[in-house]
């Protein structure tokens, strides 16, 4: 009986803790994905496997913040060759823009586990708004690491255009959409 309690009560506690705190995003469980249309035909996806950020969340208040830096260089498609197409100055431009970054303006909470991020992507050096829709948050206390984490499902919708990456539009779309699925550990728990 006292097994099952003593993890029920650190759970209120943290559910309580959870209303105003810091949290680091944990590389090994966050990946910003894209998916875009591939000519008429299928659908490509691709991952960014090297993300760094925090995230500030007050829910009582209804305030938070977002910052996050990705490596452009880790750009995943599951195919080496395209990676590189990927990577070259038509898309990415990686050799001149190692990075992408995200940094909120806003943040607005729906009930417990929903969320809108307004912010700034810059990405090759060009800064434009975009909208994260947060449709999970989900906290705890992480029953392996025994920490406080947080866990996000978010998607958006951007133009490549808009970041000066015009190749094969209209052949390959211009929409994207993104999509972040992350894991945070709450700082006062980090290492």
């Amino acid at each position: 009986m006292r097994l099952t309690i003593v993890p029920l009560l650190a759970y209120l506690a943290l559910g309580v803790s959870a209303q105003a705190a810091t949290y680091t995003l944990d590389p090994a469980h966050t990946y910003p994905q894209f998916e875009i249309r591939h000519l008429a035909f299928s659908t490509l996806h691709g991952q960014f496997n090297q993300t760094a950020g925090k995230i500030t969340m007050d829910r009582k208040k209804n305030l938070g913040s977002v910052e996050a830096t990705i490596q452009v260089g880790s750009l995943d498609t599951g195919m080496p060759k395209r990676d590189a197409d990927l990577l070259a100055a038509p898309f990415f431009d990686a050799d001149n823009h190692p990075t992408m970054s995200y940094k909120s303006t806003k943040v607005s909470y729906q009930g417990e586990d929903k969320a809108t991020v307004k912010g700034s992507l810059t990405l090759r050096g060009v800064s434009k708004p975009v909208t994260l829709h947060v449709t999970r948050i989900s906290c705890g206390l992480n029953p392996i690491l025994k920490k406080p984490v947080c866990g996000f499902d978010a998607w958006a919708q951007v133009k490549r255009s808009d970041f000066g990456m015009n190749a094969y539009v209209p052949a390959i779309p211009d929409e994207v959409k993104l999509t972040i699925n992350s894991d945070a550990v709450e700082d006062s728990a980090a290492p």
